[in-house]
């Protein structure tokens, strides 16, 4: 099975900037797609960014031009760089990861989720 590790979250107040992580580990073959949710309490889990495997990223309106997301493929790593945070950014941050698992006959295409990694922006 894959497993994703978040990182990097904290407390910051408006403005400030914070850089997530995640590492993927496991037996993985190839990630083509990840991406960063968030939710906040008694909301859904909604879509931050993602990043294909080609490096073409994605954001939600909310964040587009303070969030930048990017993958480090050789570390099955990808990270979301969070500026001028606001307090409505506050919320648990999920890792996704979309790709190939396993080996030969046994390789299989799944989607996994991190545990999450608690964002808290205060004004």
């Amino acid at each position: 099975q894959v497993q994703l590790v978040e990182s990097g979250g904290g407390l910051v107040q408006a403005g400030g900037s914070l850089r997530l992580s995640c590492v993927a580990s496991g037996r993985i073959f190839r990630i083509n797609v990840m991406g960063w949710y968030r939710q906040a309490p008694g909301k859904q889990r909604e879509l931050v960014a993602t990043i294909t495997s080609g490096a073409s990223a994605n954001y939600d309106d909310s964040v587009k031009g303070r969030f930048t997301i990017s993958r480090d493929d050789a570390k099955n790593t990808v990270y979301l760089q969070m500026n001028s945070l606001k307090p409505e950014d506050t919320a648990v941050y999920y890792c996704n990861a979309e790709g190939e698992y396993g080996r030969g006959p046994l390789r299989y295409t799944a989607a996994s989720w991190g545990q999450g990694t608690q964002v808290t922006v205060s004004s």
